[in-house]
């Protein structure tokens, strides 16, 4: 599996393969035929409260990332993470799509590097937590 970045405003590629946008919002001014979107978990992107800190601190990249790890343990954040995970072992390519200017930090970013295991994540995140939650929420129903 291979998984990129890209900002959801440029030309969608053959060589995207699976494209999901990984925004809560759906970019402005864009159609969804122009966008060629196939999936969008909105509930992987950062909460509202990180995103506004996010936006007024982009010189905190590290602390943003740290806490949006965090974040990706809780529900729905989680679930979104179960998805993606499984989208990802489906497909040979996936394009994660954002709308930020910021091409180098951003949410798709850490999600990518948690996909291509360049970044290990903390303990209670990733595809180990991800299965151990999932098994979780069966024993409870």
């Amino acid at each position: 599996m291979a998984v990129a970045v890209k900002r959801v405003y440029e030309e969608p590629a053959p060589t995207d393969g699976l494209r999901v946008l990984v925004d809560r919002l759906w970019p402005r001014g864009l159609s969804k035929e122009t966008a060629a979107v196939a999936q969008w978990l909105r509930h992987l992107a950062p909460s509202n409260e990180l995103r506004r800190w996010f936006h007024a601190h982009p010189e905190e990249w590290v602390t943003f990332r740290n806490r949006y790890l965090k974040e990706l343990c809780q529900t729905p954040a989680s679930t979104g993470l179960d998805e993606l995970y499984r989208l990802a072992r489906k497909h040979k390519q996936v394009t994660l799509l954002f709308a930020s200017k910021n091409m180098e930090r951003n949410n798709a970013v850490v999600l990518c590097d948690l996909l291509n295991g360049m970044r290990k994540p903390p303990s209670s995140a990733g595809a180990g937590r991800s299965a151990q939650a999932r098994k979780q929420r069966r024993g409870r129903s």
